[in-house]
């Protein structure tokens, strides 16, 4: 029996060919990425707020029986009402912040000092070298940057989640059109409404969730007294978006302030000890048995789309990390080609068609 070298080389060759495709392609959607960031950061925005908007005229229906129209507009006014206190508080409040933000830095490092007892010399030692060495103003300026950004695109926003909400019903009709094929168009449906659900299940509770720590914050930093109180509540709630490290960053500049601003160690260890463990307790518990197994990626795969998006599109994309590899998971999940490539990205192999559908039927 002779082998034939020809039929054994076209696999390989086809293999390569295969693999060249995909990396050209992913580099160019990449490069697409960033250069089209400025078109599509707003755009992806509006899309997440629109799923936003659904999920909660949704809930309008399913609890007061209300007309949908009716329910589309009540939602519509409370998530852009909502996102418009958070901008013009950031817009009030940071913008006074990263001006005084040099005077914090000139005394935080006789702050750190009355730490020292606490901790030892060894640590206040670490954290003189490693925190005031840290650029504040540079952070600030970030930060700032970010909010005044999303400040400016938020009329855009506003007009693209105002379109995608009056063209909802007519959406579904005119997939079914476009894909000619009636099990075309129901398997590209089906993408969609797993989309849908996943992001509504995501977007829905996280924000519930940020809302109630970033309550809770809230009232502590009021209670203590401490300076920007509500800036300091809108980046708790904003940062939760962000995983692993948003809950972190959400104590640390309050915690610091608090450091700087009052003459005792006690308002810095109540920040650090109780909005710490608040936060804890629900990123670990609370905000895992709420999402449930909805989402089902990788924990390695969370870091790793969180250094991408970063990279990708900055702190907003930061934000947009989590949802966006859903949407990819979930595409990848309804591609055969690409279904191995999406058992990877989950967290225990399985893939969300019946997960999801007995979510639904719970």
């Amino acid at each position: 029996m002779t082998l034939d070298k020809n039929n054994i080389a076209t696999p390989t060759k086809l293999r390569l060919s295969v693999v060249r495709d995909v990396s050209i392609v992913a580099t160019l959607m990449v490069l697409g990425l960033y250069a089209g960031s400025a078109f599509l950061i707003p755009l992806t925005m509006a899309l997440l707020i629109n799923v936003l908007i659904i999920a909660l005229s949704d809930r309008v229906i399913a609890i007061s029986r209300v007309p949908v129209w009716l329910a589309n507009i009540a939602g519509v006014i409370v998530v852009l009402a909502g996102l418009f206190v958070i901008m013009y508080i950031l817009g009030s409040q940071a913008t006074q912040f990263a001006r005084s933000i040099s005077t914090y830095e000139n005394q935080f490092d006789g702050a750190v000092n009355r730490i020292t007892g606490l901790v030892g010399n060894d640590v206040t030692t670490f954290i003189r070298d490693n925190l005031i060495s840290i650029d504040m103003s540079y952070v600030a300026r970030v930060l700032l940057g970010s909010a005044t950004s999303l400040l400016n695109h938020f009329f855009l926003i506003s007009l693209y989640v105002a379109f995608l909400m009056a063209e909802r019903l007519a959406f579904r009709k005119k997939i079914q059109l476009a894909a000619g094929d009636p099990l075309t168009g129901a398997e590209f449906a089906a993408v969609l409404d797993a989309i849908s659900f996943s992001l509504q299940r995501y977007v829905g509770v996280k924000t519930f969730i940020s809302l109630i720590t970033a309550g809770i914050s809230y009232s502590v930093y009021k209670t203590l007294g401490l300076e920007y109180a509500e800036t300091w509540a809108v980046l708790t709630f904003a940062l939760n978006f962000i995983p692993s490290i948003g809950s972190i960053i959400a104590v640390i500049f309050p915690s610091m302030i608090a450091l700087v601003q009052f003459d005792s160690i006690g308002p810095f260890l109540i920040i650090v000890l109780g909005c710490g463990t608040i936060q804890f307790l629900i990123g670990n518990f609370v905000d895992p048995a709420m999402l449930g197994r909805s989402l089902n990626m990788s924990t390695f795969l969370v870091i790793l789309a969180l250094t991408f998006w970063t990279t990708i599109w900055g702190l907003i994309g930061a934000f947009l990390s989590v949802p966006l590899t859903v949407c990819i998971l979930i595409v990848f999940s309804h591609i055969p080609a690409l279904r191995p490539i999406a058992i990877l990205m989950s967290l225990d192999g399985r893939l969300g068609d019946d997960q999801n559908g007995s979510e639904r039927t719970a």
